[in-house]
């Protein structure tokens, strides 16, 4: 790995783009290593909870990268497309928690990798945007449908078309971040919240994604006899039984993802 790099602790997956000279900006090379971690934390049983950031303090994701960008005709812009919406499709449809800790811009793909996620907490000096308009093409990762579906149609069109920069507190007010903290807030704080996912139990929280994703794509009545099905699975597990009793019991829960 020399675009990425990966940190575990105390269950805690840290995912960090590293290319700040690019203001770590996805090339293809970077897009392969991560979906290669994403993909190794899925199967990893010590892995909770997953985070994605980026180095340094200017920037989470900037955007695709240019130079690569410039180099693309129909059919390659097509598979780089594909494979970028495989990544960030990988990452939506983990089954572990993924939390995006936004430390600075995350434009173009970075702001469409971290609508990937399920959860996004940024530092006061983040900055949003689909700019590919002002390159002549459109976002090619999924920022045309994740950005439409968390913040609605008319910000989707706004956001898309005119390409523009929203700081952090706009993208909250909006629904694209769910909450802002102040830049030497962020690690602590999205630790805090990594920590008590990682302590919540597994088979629950995947039940929950996997609902929430599946029932976007369906009728509101298949959606909720998935969330049916969903909840008999969560009912006949072990972690059901460990969470009533120690409700019961007044206790903390120890849940094993049994």
């Amino acid at each position: 790995m020399t675009n990425v790099l990966s940190e575990l602790n105390n269950n805690v997956l840290t995912i960090t783009i590293n290319r700040p000279d690019k203001l770590n900006a996805l090339n293809q090379a970077t897009l392969n290593e991560l979906d290669e971690l994403i993909t190794r934390a899925k199967e990893d049983h010590n892995t909770a909870v997953i985070i994605i950031t980026g180095t340094g303090e200017k920037a989470f994701v900037a955007g695709a990268d240019i130079s690569e960008l410039a180099t693309t005709d129909a059919m390659t812009g097509m598979q780089f497309a594909k494979f970028g919406q495989r990544v960030f499709s990988n990452i939506e449809n983990c089954g572990k928690p993924v939390i995006a800790a936004v430390n600075g811009f995350a434009l173009g793909g970075g702001c469409e990798l971290a609508m990937a996620c399920h959860l996004r907490i940024a530092s006061d000096n983040a900055k949003f945007g689909q700019p590919e308009i002002k390159l002549g093409v459109i976002p090619g990762f999924g920022g045309t449908q994740r950005l439409t579906r968390l913040v609605g149609k008319g910000k989707s069109m706004e956001m898309n078309l005119l390409g523009d920069m929203i700081p952090a507190h706009k993208a909250e007010q909006i629904g694209l971040v769910n909450w802002v903290v102040p830049q030497d807030e962020l690690t602590p704080t999205v630790q805090k919240v990594a920590q008590q996912l990682a302590n919540s139990a597994p088979i629950a929280i995947s039940m929950i994604i996997d609902a929430i994703n599946k029932g976007l794509e369906c009728a509101l009545p298949e959606a909720l006899d998935y969330e049916v099905k969903a909840f008999g699975i969560c009912c006949a597990s072990e972690d059901k039984n460990e969470g009533t009793s120690a409700f019961l019991e007044k206790r903390q829960a120890e849940f094993k993802g049994k």
